[in-house]
């Protein structure tokens, strides 16, 4: 019987990722659009070149720990769904659906992100061509909003959709090219920068960022930037935190991969090694990407301060012309491999919580032809499109979204291989370390992310992203609400 026939008996979804497939699945989710515009947005101010290295690093090694429970619970419960279906397991129904309509959001938010930051592509490579400002526009925290922008970025978003709707085996062809040409780009881009005379160390100054609200303030230069330079043990630390507890926003990707556990076409051993390739990878991308924005440029945070892509300013400095058609293609392969990659992670998770009764049973219907949740899929699609309208301000309030989100999946699946193991008595005394770990992990990012903390400014949320956050909950009340009679419940 062919695999179409069967899809349209069972209403299954196909077996047809290969562990190449996942792997581009997962490293095209950590690394988006982040890692080559926010060295000059987020992280050379808020943490400069070491304070972000050090974050990332740190980062990357909880983030591995917290692999090993992935690793531990993809095979004990081997559906879409991921953490949704350990803490469904482990703690029941209201935990579930509180874990799972989290994640969607940590992963739903990446799509219209990633949409947002081609407008800023295209205006960063046409130089003042501006060929997409045309038609009509408004202003949304000053930031002009173009026709053009705004079309380009709905058009991709709705032909990625299209793509995860046709197959998943095709999505994970496109997906494979797209971080196998991130890959190069960004290791070309690290070479020059060592061998480069251009980059120097003495251009990372400050090393651990500076109060750019002040700077700007003050009209201040390069020459003056010391003078608001982080510095001091609560300098410092500030520094760190402001980019560590972003982490999970960070690395969110890597826990992509068990949203797809049932069309996987390769054993579940596999897992770890795979999540942590893609973590490394996610890293050295993230560190690279920023130390050399700063090492290329002498008066870096006069063009932070000015607005300027710094990376793209950076490489053209190293290697002229070349240098902005390797960030042009290396941002593209982020973006659109985010794109792609977050519409499947959150489409198979609404498909697996809708079967289970927690979201209307129209989001886990899967298409007799293609064998894709193609409701879930229209859907995200639908809610990403506001991306482009709300505009490149909104990236900010995005990334505190996807952070709080992943940070409470990591937490239920840290906590969930504790109680399994328990429970199964199958686990060794370095995964219950690891799981013990990756849980108080999981509490210290929410404490980060949620709470002000005297001293440390610039790590917790914004205004703006603790009001979309209380609406974000508004609206999964509404779901449960409405849904949780038939919680538990599996739709056919």
């Amino acid at each position: 019987m062919s695999s179409k026939q069967t899809q349209n008996s069972d209403g299954k979804l196909q077996r047809s990722l290969s562990p190449m497939h996942v792997w581009a699945i997962a490293f095209g989710c950590v690394i988006g659009w982040g890692s080559f515009i926010n060295p000059g947005k987020k992280f050379l101010p808020n943490s400069g070149v070491a304070g972000t290295a050090i974050a990332m690093i740190l980062g990357a090694l909880v983030m591995i720990i917290i692999a090993f429970s992935y690793a531990y619970m993809v095979p004990k419960y081997p559906k879409a769904g991921g953490e949704f279906t350990f803490t469904k397991m482990c703690f029941g129904k209201d935990a579930a659906f509180v874990c799972g309509w989290f994640l969607v959001v940590a992963y739903l938010t990446n799509v219209p992100m990633n949409s947002t930051a081609i407008g800023l592509i295209v205006d960063g490579l046409d130089g003042s061509a501006n060929i997409l400002k045309w038609g009509f526009h408004y202003t949304i925290a000053g930031f002009d909003i173009y026709a053009g922008e705004m079309l380009l970025a709905m058009a991709i978003l709705i032909l990625f959709g299209w793509l995860n709707i046709v197959g998943v085996k095709k999505a994970g062809f496109v997906q494979t090219i797209l971080s196998s040409l991130l890959v190069i780009c960004a290791i070309t881009l690290c070479i020059a920068g060592v061998v480069s005379a251009k980059a120097k160390g003495i251009n990372m100054q400050p090393i651990w960022g500076f109060d750019k609200e002040a700077a700007i303030e003050a009209n201040a230069v390069t020459s003056e930037i010391g003078s608001y330079a982080h510095t001091g043990t609560v300098g410092i630390l500030s520094a760190i935190l402001a980019t560590f507890a972003i982490a999970p926003w960070a690395y969110v990707g890597f826990d992509a991969i068990p949203q797809a556990a049932e069309e996987f076409n390769f054993s579940y051993k596999k897992v770890s090694f795979i999540m942590i390739i893609a973590i490394v990878f996610g890293c050295f991308v993230y560190t690279s990407n920023n130390t050399v924005a700063a090492a290329a440029l002498e008066n870096w945070p006069e063009r932070v301060m000015a607005g300027e892509w710094v990376l793209l300013v950076a490489a053209e400095e190293l290697l002229g012309a070349f240098g902005k058609v390797l960030i042009g293609v290396g941002v593209s392969c982020a973006v659109l491999s985010g794109i792609m990659g977050f519409y499947l992670a959150s489409s198979r998770l609404m498909y697996s919580m809708s079967r289970d009764g927690y979201l209307p049973k129209s989001f886990g219907k899967v298409d007799g032809k293609y064998g894709t949740p193609k409701n879930a899929i229209i859907f995200c699609m639908i809610v990403s499109l506001s991306g482009p309208i709300l505009g490149r301000e909104a990236l900010g309030w995005f990334v505190d979204m996807s952070a709080i989100g992943a940070s409470i999946g990591y937490f239920f699946t840290c906590a969930s291989t504790l109680v399994t193991v328990k429970r199964d008595g199958d686990g060794t005394a370095f995964l219950k370390a690891m799981a013990v770990t990756g849980t108080l992990f999981g509490i210290i990012f929410m404490i980060l992310q949620l709470i002000p903390i005297p001293g440390l400014p610039g790590v917790h949320f914004g205004k703006e992203s603790y009001i979309m956050l209380a609406v974000w909950i508004a609206i999964g009340l509404v779901f449960y609400i409405k849904e949780r009679k038939n919680f538990g419940k599996e739709y056919k």
